[in-house]
């Protein structure tokens, strides 16, 4: 949703990181976009700094353990999301979705770690 559309707490919850709750698919699937969006704009910064960056395999290690790092703590965070959706009797699609979400995090954390591995043995040719 453009600012200039947004509530005073909408563009506070946006600048401080709070998030809402949508009752309304129209409005998550908005969000969703809107996230989408965001995220492929700022992509195009990455690409070309990573690309000017990251030359030989130790400038990417860094950059892959500092992922890795933050996919992992946003992973067990959802571990407890599920817990709780699990303990609350919450909706059985719902929980199924979050195990799905919390076995894909995993498999990409250690996918990230492999990828670490790979640039210290490179580095080390080994």
């Amino acid at each position: 949703m453009p600012l200039a559309r947004r509530s005073l707490m909408e563009a506070a919850a946006a600048r401080f990181g709070w998030r809402r709750a949508y009752g309304d698919t129209t409005q998550v699937d908005a969000l969703l976009t809107e996230q989408t969006e965001t995220a492929y704009t700022e992509a195009a910064g990455h690409a070309q700094m990573a690309t000017a960056k990251n030359a030989d395999v130790l400038t990417v290690q860094p950059c892959v353990l500092g992922v890795r790092g933050r996919v992992l703590a946003d992973v067990l965070y959802l571990e407890g999301v599920l817990t709780g959706a699990r303990n609350r009797g919450l909706p059985l699609e719902l929980i199924e979705r979050l195990e799905d979400a919390v076995d894909h995090g995993h498999e990409l954390t250690v996918l990230l770690a492999d990828t670490v591995r790979i640039t210290a043995a490179h580095a080390t040719g080994h």
